[in-house]
């Protein structure tokens, strides 16, 4: 039974593969880049090319260069140092887009030579009049994982007609110019980025595995900061099939399935008789499906990515941890609700749909633009399936791309994704040497030339030739671009606090206010006229002095006795004493006479009011003695 059973094996995982692609067939949709020629103009226009499934897209993006046409070694198979050649870019020329035949070797292979050439992009022009296909990147064989995930450089396909016109275009000596634009292969529909991961919990696959392992690691803590911040909002998956049903009792679809045959994955070491079998992986992908659903009723959906890779870190298959008692352990790490997951997991053994793998296989037919899922991993942003190397810095390029220019988040911005633009004179940006500060600013769709905001200072201008400091505390860095100078203690400085972007020379100094240079006014005889002064000149002033003991008044430029200024000064203080006592006796006067008046008032009233009734008498005080003894 054994032995008859064993060569059954691959047939039904070819059965169950076959299954799969033929339920695919005609949905899968092949992302596109526009390639516009500029030169020469017998070909000029935009055509369509095809993105690679390796190498960096340069997402929200476009790049021009110039396209050759190797001599030799024309389908790029071998390495181009071998026939003499280099596609690396002299200075201030356009980079080189290299293009090559299809055929003879892998798609990825040809990047990868053309890379190491100095190539900084790669046209493969097809060998068949047909659509369009993907560029996929090779399964691991022990030789081609040494340079796939190491190739950075954007690739193409391009139609076979469309080929031929570039070649001859070169062979003829054209200058070829073609931009490649990625500015609109991720769609942005609004301020939020909505994509999804294509994954798998099985870390024994192979090449492919080990990069989607790596990928969740790295890029775990952007994607939390993007769903935390609200600005994107994640969906893992995972790729199940179902087994054919004449084949749901046998031993194979029994160790591969759950749910009676509904829900398939291949066996990890594609070994029916030891290890791990498929229904493992298929029950732990079913188990991280319901950790992010119990996660996100939480309203903390990212500690999907925790889970993900911790389980990956604590329970791997070659440790033989890749079991049920490992998995609770790491949800209980996270503070997650155990049973609620259990219960979203249901019955693996129940001859009945599991909702959630049955929404699973749903998911995997194309909806709209997006074809169907059959590809693994795969990464899909705002319904558009991403093409190119599943790196961190590649990935969120693309999902930064989702974003309306101007509305990216900061984590778009930041180190990571500089393009390094700038490192290259300044970007052709204003700068200011002195001050090491320039509008240069990288970011992942390019640099741009934008005045800075340095120390709360905004600079303005056109970035290009010039940038002002504006607005208060403009005085305070770098003196507002206006000339300042220190000697002996003393500084001064033509910057105008209160009129914007204005330099003005300060008082002793001449100039244009970029620069000022000190006024002698001893030689220019603007100070220091009088017939008994003495004029040296200062650094921003003067200095002026009389001669036979005489007095300098500055304000007056003009000399005076010593003498005669005391006696001054003395006459002035006996001045203000005199006018102090007058206003203090004044004072006293008017005190006497506005008490003296009150009182005799009073007494006329009192008078009066014996010989006639008041209105008010009860008001006024009797003054009469008292007899009463």
């Amino acid at each position: 039974m054994g032995a008859s059973e064993k060569p059954k094996a691959p047939i039904l995982l070819g059965l169950l593969l076959l299954t799969l692609l033929e339920s695919a067939a005609g949905r899968f949709v092949v992302e596109k880049n526009n390639l516009k020629v500029f030169s020469p103009d017998s070909i000029k226009g935009t055509y369509d090319s095809a993105l690679g499934n390796f190498g960096i897209p340069q997402y929200g993006g476009s790049m021009t260069g110039t396209v050759v046409y190797p001599k030799d070694n024309r389908k790029g198979c071998k390495g181009f140092d071998g026939f003499g050649i280099s596609f690396s870019s002299k200075a201030g020329s356009l980079p080189t887009f290299v293009i090559v035949d299809r055929g003879d070797c892998r798609f990825a292979l040809k990047a990868w030579n053309a890379q190491n050439a100095g190539a900084s992009a790669i046209l493969v022009a097809d060998d068949v009049e047909e659509r369009l296909i993907t560029m996929d990147s090779p399964e691991e064989d022990g030789s081609s994982s040494n340079y796939v995930e190491n190739i950075t450089i954007p690739s193409a396909l391009i139609e076979k007609s469309f080929g031929e016109k570039l070649k001859k275009a070169v062979k003829d000596g054209e200058m070829v110019h073609v931009n490649l634009d990625w500015r609109e292969a991720v769609p942005h529909p609004d301020d939020r980025v909505e994509y999804e991961l294509w994954t798998n919990s099985n870390d024994e696959c192979g090449y492919k595995c080990d990069m989607l392992m790596k990928f969740v690691k790295d890029y775990k803590g952007a994607a939390q900061i993007l769903e935390k911040g609200g600005y994107t909002e994640f969906t893992p998956h995972y790729i199940t099939w179902y087994c054919p049903q004449a084949f749901t009792v046998s031993r194979q679809c029994k160790q591969q399935c759950i749910n009676h045959g509904r829900y398939c994955a291949p066996d990890p070491e594609q070994d029916f008789s030891s290890g791990y079998d498929g229904k493992d992986v298929v029950i732990e992908n079913l188990r991280q499906l319901c950790v992010f659903k119990v996660a996100k009723e939480t309203k903390k959906p990212w500690i999907w990515w925790d889970y993900v890779t911790d389980f990956q870190i604590r329970c791997p298959m070659k440790d033989k941890k890749y079991n049920k008692e490992c998995a609770d352990g790491v949800i209980n790490s996270l503070g997650l609700d155990l049973k609620k997951i259990e219960n979203c997991m249901g019955d693996p053994n129940a001859d009945a749909d599991n909702p959630v793998l049955k929404e699973e296989q749903d998911a995997q037919i194309g909806k709209g633009s997006r074809g169907d899922v059959t590809i693994l991993p795969t990464l899909v942003v705002n319904n558009r399936q991403y093409r190119g190397k599943l790196a961190k810095g590649a990935v969120l390029k693309a999902i930064c791309a989702g974003f309306e220019e101007t509305t990216e988040p900061a984590v778009c911005l930041n180190g990571e994704m500089e393009t390094n633009e700038c490192l290259d004179h300044n970007g052709g940006c204003w700068q200011d040497e002195t001050a090491n500060i320039t509008a240069c600013k990288d970011t992942f769709r390019g640099r741009v030339c934008e005045c800075p905001l340095v120390d709360g200072v905004q600079f303005k201008g056109d970035g290009y030739k010039s940038c002002k400091p504006s607005g208060p505390g403009r005085c305070q860095l770098n003196n507002g671009g206006c000339w300042h100078e220190t000697r002996n203690g003393h500084t001064y400085s033509a910057c105008v606090p209160s009129e914007e972007g204005k330099c003005t020379c300060p008082p002793g100094f001449k100039g244009d206010g970029k620069s000022c240079e000190d006024i002698d006014e001893c030689k220019d005889k603007t100070a220091c006229q009088c017939p008994e002064c003495s004029c040296k000149n200062t650094w921003g002033s003067y200095d002026c002095t009389c001669s036979n003991g005489l007095l300098y008044i500055r304000d007056h430029d003009t000399c005076i006795s010593k003498r005669a200024t005391q006696v001054k000064s003395a006459w002035a203080a006996v001045w203000v004493i005199l006018i102090g006592l007058g206003v203090v006796a004044g004072g006293a006067y008017l005190v006497y006479k506005y008490r003296l008046r009150s009182y005799m008032d009073t007494e006329i009233r009192a008078i009066m009011a014996q010989y006639m009734p008041l209105d008010n008498q009860s008001e006024i005080p009797n003054h009469v003695s008292d007899s009463r003894a």
